[in-house]
C-alpha cells in the first residue's frame, strides 16, 4: 500500500517520498504524500498512517482527501477531459506540494504561492488556474469535498493584481513567402531521403489552404470528406464553449481539396500522423532553418488572412475556417497585401502528387 521514494534535492540532499494509494475497483480512493529527510522517519510515518488506514471504517469517515486524488477523480469520471487539461493537471499532481495537501487545507493563500512557484509566463500561469479552477468548480457540489470555491476566485483576484496571471496575446505572425520556400525545400529534403517519414510538404500546405487547425488535420476521415460538395465535416472543433458535440461542415479549398485527392484511401483518416510528430518535424525544422517565433498554428492565421487578402468575405472566410463570429475571426485576418501571395507557387506541382508512401 506504502512506497518510500528517494529524490535528490537542488542543493544535493537527499529527500525521501513516502507515499500511500489505495485503489477500490480500480479507481483511487486515498491517496496521501509526505516527505521526510530521513528514511526512517519516512518509514514510520508510513506504518503509522497504513495502520490508521486498516481500522475499520477508517475510508468511510467524512472525505477529506488531498488535492491530487480529486484531480484523478476529477479526470477519470469527467466526460471530455482535453488534452493540454490533463497534461496541465497532471503536472500539478506530479510535480506541486499543493497537490499533497488536504483539500479543506487549501485556502486563497496556499493558491497564490501554487501560482508563484509556476514559473511561466502570465499567460500560462493563467491556463494552469483555469484547468484548475474546473476542479474546484466540481469538487464540492459533486463529490462533497472541501475544495473552497470561493478561496480559488479570491486567490484569481489576487494574482492578476500582481499581474502573475493574463490573457493571452493575440499573434499576428505569419510565414513570409521566402520562409516557406525554405521549409517546403527542407521537408521535400527530408522526405527524399526518408520516402517512410511523415509528407510535410502536403500537411504544412494543406494546414494553410484549408485553415485546419494541427488535431483537426489528423483526425478528419475519408467519410468526412465530400468531394462533390468541397465540403468536410470537421468533429468536435474547438470551441471556447463546447467541444464534445461541436461538429462543423467547412468549405474545402481548390487548393486543399486537390492535396486530399492525392492521399492514398488505404487508411480511414486522410492523415494518418500524430500531432506530436508534426508538431517536432516543425519546430525542427524552423530551428534548423534559424526561422524565428514561427509556429504550426501560425499557419492557419496565414491560410485566413490569404482568404482576405483574395478578397473574399466575411462569410465567405467563416465558411472555410469554421469561425462562428467576426469576433472570433477578425484576430486571424491580418492583411499584409492584396491578391494571393500562393498564386502560381512552385510547391504546387509537388504537393499535388500522388501520395505511395505511408
Amino acid at each position: 500500500m506504502g512506497t518510500i521514494i528517494a529524490r535528490t534535492r537542488k542543493d544535493g540532499t537527499t529527500a525521501y517520498l513516502a507515499q500511500i494509494l489505495i485503489k477500490r475497483k480500480g479507481k483511487i480512493l486515498f491517496r496521501q504524500a509526505e516527505t521526510f529527510d530521513r528514511r526512517q522517519a519516512a518509514k514510520a510515518w508510513l506504518g503509522r498512517r497504513e495502520a490508521e488506514l486498516s481500522e475499520p471504517g477508517a475510508l468511510d469517515r467524512p472525505d477529506d482527501p488531498t488535492l491530487s486524488v480529486v484531480i484523478d477523480r476529477y479526470v477519470g469520471e469527467l466526460k471530455q477531459v482535453g488534452k493540454t487539461k490533463a497534461q496541465v493537471l497532471a503536472s500539478i499532481t506530479s510535480n506541486y506540494d499543493i497537490s499533497l495537501m488536504k483539500c479543506s487545507g487549501i485556502d486563497s493563500a496556499a493558491l497564490v504561492e501554487f501560482a508563484k512557484s509556476i514559473r511561466v509566463s502570465p499567460q500560462t500561469r493563467q491556463n494552469y488556474m483555469s484547468h484548475l479552477g474546473a476542479v474546484f468548480a466540481v469538487a464540492r457540489p459533486a463529490w462533497r469535498y472541501p475544495l473552497d470555491q470561493q478561496a480559488f476566485k479570491d486567490a484569481m483576484v489576487v494574482l492578476k493584481k500582481l499581474g502573475l496571471v493574463g490573457k493571452s496575446k493575440h499573434r499576428d505572425r505569419r510565414p513570409t513567402l521566402e520562409e516557406m520556400d525554405r521549409l517546403m525545400t527542407h521537408f521535400d529534403g527530408v522526405r527524399r531521403r526518408r520516402p517512410n517519414s511523415i509528407p510535410m510538404t502536403k500537411i504544412v500546405a494543406f494546414a494553410i489552404f484549408s485553415t485546419r487547425r494541427q488535431e483537426e488535420i489528423t483526425l478528419v476521415e475519408w467519410a468526412d470528406f465530400d468531394l462533390q460538395a468541397a465540403r468536410i465535416l470537421v468533429r468536435n472543433m474547438k470551441d471556447p464553449d463546447e467541444k464534445d458535440g461541436n461538429d462543423v461542415l467547412c468549405d474545402v479549398p481548390s487548393e486543399a481539396e486537390v492535396i486530399i485527392s492525392s492521399m492514398p484511401k488505404s487508411h480511414p483518416r486522410i492523415f494518418p500522423f500524430s500531432t506530436d510528430a508534426i508538431s517536432a518535424a516543425f519546430t525542427r525544422a524552423c530551428k534548423f532553418l534559424g526561422i524565428l517565433d514561427l509556429r504550426f498554428h501560425d499557419l492557419r492565421h496565414e491560410g485566413i488572412s490569404r482568404l482576405f487578402e483574395m478578397g473574399k468575405t466575411i462569410p465567405q472566410a467563416a465558411n472555410v475556417s469554421g469561425h462562428q463570429s467576426w469576433s472570433s475571426l477578425k484576430r486571424y485576418s491580418h492583411l499584409r497585401q492584396t491578391g494571393d501571395k500562393y498564386k502560381n507557387w512552385r510547391w504546387f506541382e509537388i504537393i499535388t502528387k500522388p501520395e505511395l508512401h505511408r
